[in-house]
């Protein structure tokens, strides 16, 4: 009988579909039983598709075949698909699983350093993650992905996104002259967003993400209009000048029907890179009020390192520069609970923009 570091080794070489890691890497092996009578091997991945399943247990029986193994048994446990509704909204984006709207009531939270590193960290676990920068007025997405001087490859009039740490990217700044202030009016907004949520050729994904503009104006409205908006996650700060400014991003969810995923309290404390030592500088943890008003979670407190800002302006996000530290692993923290957060919504049945439509006279 084969050894269980055998068996491992060959299931080392099962790559999981559309991405070059295996399914060990990924950690999606849950057990390994092996006996005389049976070797079963029970997986928990991270897609619905009855079509990634069929392709791994294909794998697997090949990989292992070439073992003496007693005969095989595979158990694939997948999140439950989205239930089938009869809504007349609007979606135009279909065969992407989960919509996330990351938005802020004001600039010079990190929203979009929140953004960047929670599509990683979703990507990171086994998700196919796209991210989406509609900070029409403020793109930093391709900075701080470090894609700022790639081009996009057109194939007639759409787009492909670029892929930077296996997350799917596309930002209005790669579409625009670099430095070249966009001087807008809603109306031009809005058609710029739907054009772009038309035009960009993506890859089968599990989850995009939006880097919002701060506020709650015409982008928010376009997007939420174009797409049933599975959840939105608020970025904040201790401070309660800028709580003042989530609560409008938290009505902004409430009114436009958006599941609330939770708070992201950032900035929430300073981790000295000398001591380890963490200072609540701008204070801690006053997002409590603000979650028990509108009967949402808080997904994490994230300090001020030196490394995020360095990351951020290198092009390398504290999720790829130092993924065992305490910042990413908070981001980590987080993005397990989103997606947690997304799977209770689905199995609810999911969400639906019908009722935010424009009106026809």
């Amino acid at each position: 009988m084969p050894t269980k570091d055998a068996i491992l080794t060959q299931l080392s070489k099962v790559i999981y579909p559309n991405f070059n890691k295996s399914i060990i890497e990924f950690d999606f092996l849950t057990s390994l039983e092996i006996s005389t009578q049976q070797t079963k091997v029970t997986l928990t991945i991270p897609s619905s598709s009855d079509i990634i399943a069929k392709q791994l247990s294909a794998q697997i029986e090949s990989s292992l075949s070439v073992l003496d193994i007693a005969p095989l048994s595979i158990d694939i446990i997948q999140p439950k698909p989205p239930k089938e509704t009869s809504s007349q909204g609007k979606n135009l984006l279909p065969d992407i699983q989960h919509f996330l709207m990351v938005s802020s009531g004001k600039g010079g939270v990190g929203k979009s350093t929140t953004a960047v590193n929670l599509a990683i960290a979703l990507a990171q676990q086994g998700k196919r993650v796209g991210l989406l920068d509609v900070d029409i007025y403020g793109p930093n997405i391709p900075r701080m992905m470090g894609i700022e001087d790639k081009q996009p490859i057109f194939l007639g009039q759409r787009v492909k996104p670029i892929i930077a740490y296996g997350v799917q990217v596309m930002s209005i700044g790669l579409l625009v002259e670099r430095g070249a202030s966009l001087i807008w009016k809603g109306a031009m907004v809005t058609q710029a967003i739907e054009q772009m949520l038309e035009d960009i050729l993506w890859n089968k994904l599990d989850i995009l993400i939006f880097d919002m503009p701060p506020g709650t104006g015409d982008a928010q409205l376009s997007i939420a209009q174009s797409l049933p908006m599975s959840a939105g996650v608020a970025v904040t700060t201790p401070q309660k000048v800028a709580l003042d400014d989530t609560i409008r991003s938290m009505d902004m969810f409430k009114q436009l029907h958006i599941p609330i995923a939770g708070v992201i309290e950032n900035m929430s404390g300073f981790i000295c890179p000398e001591s380890g030592k963490e200072y609540a500088i701008f204070g801690k943890s006053t997002t409590a009020p603000l979650i028990e008003n509108y009967q949402t979670q808080l997904l994490g407190e994230v300090p001020i390192e030196p490394a995020i800002r360095e990351g951020g302006d290198s092009g390398l996000p504290i999720t790829i520069l130092a993924p065992n530290c305490e910042t990413s692993l908070r981001y980590q923290n987080i993005a397990t609970k989103i997606w947690s957060k997304l799977e209770e919504i689905s199995a609810e049945g999911g969400v639906d923009n019908e009722k935010i439509q424009p009106t026809i006279f």
